[in-house]
């Protein structure tokens, strides 16, 4: 497969997407979501129907998108319109076990009037996990350890970017009232989405929380934000809710998705490790771009000459160039 007539149309789709990059450079300032509250426990823990509840995240779906600021809070602002953009997405499981669940997300867009797959996000569950590795503004993230005791019944949901940079990490629990499965996080920062970093500079990051529901047709994710300038004392823009919903769409398209991620996932295996060995220290800042381009479009080049494992020093090279500040193991 080559590479130009095919990744502009992925490329065209990924920016249409909400929540896949981050915005400018910069020093953070902000002290980050270390003392959001939690959500509440449930009155009892199940994990094995937790654990079901996340499987059901994938299979072949149509989703949209829709995001509508809705509350002004800082004087003379005027909402911007809503957003609202499509998407056809493959969600395959790459780990599962009892206690760590992860999901990859494959996009599937037409182009030259054919079907075509790239790599979109990816999400890691961990059940009772003892940290967070959490976004605090201006490409900058930091963990922070989570002192509590084992029995809480939380799972965190790791999202990553296209290219398995770390995008937000928060905490949450399952419910499962009235036969409805529902995870809710705690405050969480993020970084600004795809869909606004390159058009604005007005705010440095969203933060809000996350709902995702097991729906009979297949899930939603809710967001309910505030866009907040990180400024000393912090300001917050605009609230912002977001509705993404997930509907089980199986499709003879989607099999191009399945056969790009058999030829990518062994080189996208080796992205992982280098990117955890990467974050193996307690605190990353990240450039924007290297030689004029984003850190995405390197890893994918180097996927379309030679998607295997044998490309870990081109992979490191690549990550490493990225890197302003980061503690690493030891080779």
């Amino acid at each position: 497969m080559s590479y130009d007539p095919w990744r502009f149309a992925a490329a065209a789709a990924l920016l249409l997407m909400a929540g896949c990059a981050s915005g400018p450079e910069g020093r953070a300032t902000s002290p980050g979501p270390a003392a959001a509250p939690q959500a509440s426990a449930p009155a009892a823990c199940d994990r094995e129907r937790d654990r079901a509840a996340i499987l059901r995240l994938a299979g072949e779906f149509w989703v949209d998108f829709h995001f509508e600021e809705t509350v002004p809070l800082r004087e003379g602002y005027t909402p911007a319109e809503a957003y609202e953009t499509a998407a056809r997405e493959l969600v395959i499981v790459v780990e599962n076990s009892p206690t760590r669940v992860v999901l990859q997300h494959i996009l599937v867009v037409e182009g030259g009037g054919k079907s075509l797959a790239s790599k979109h996000w990816r999400e890691d569950w961990q059940f009772e996990d003892d940290e967070l590795l959490e976004f605090r503004g201006h490409r900058v993230w930091e963990r922070r350890r989570l002192p509590r005791a084992k029995g809480t019944c939380e799972w965190s949901q790791a999202v990553f970017e296209v290219d398995d940079a770390p995008r937000y990490e928060s905490v949450g629990v399952f419910r499962h009232d009235q036969g409805v499965s529902t995870w809710t996080s705690g405050v969480t920062y993020r970084p600004l989405p795809r869909r606004e970093y390159t058009k604005r500079s007005d705010y440095d990051v969203l933060v809000g929380t996350n709902r995702i529901t097991v729906t009979p047709e297949g899930w939603s994710h809710e967001q309910d934000n505030e866009k907040v300038k990180l400024t000393s004392p912090p300001q917050s823009l605009v609230r912002e809710i977001g509705v993404n919903r997930y509907v089980r769409s199986p499709d003879a398209s989607f099999a191009v998705a399945s056969a790009y991620w058999q030829r990518t996932s062994g080189y996208w295996s080796v992205v992982r490790e280098e990117w955890s060995r990467t974050l193996s220290g307690g605190r990353l800042q990240m450039k924007r771009e290297v030689d004029g381009k984003p850190l995405h479009d390197h890893l994918f080049k180097l996927a379309d000459e030679t998607p295997g494992p044998q490309m870990r020093p081109q992979i490191r090279e690549a990550i490493a160039a990225f890197v302003v500040a980061s503690p690493t193991a030891a080779d």
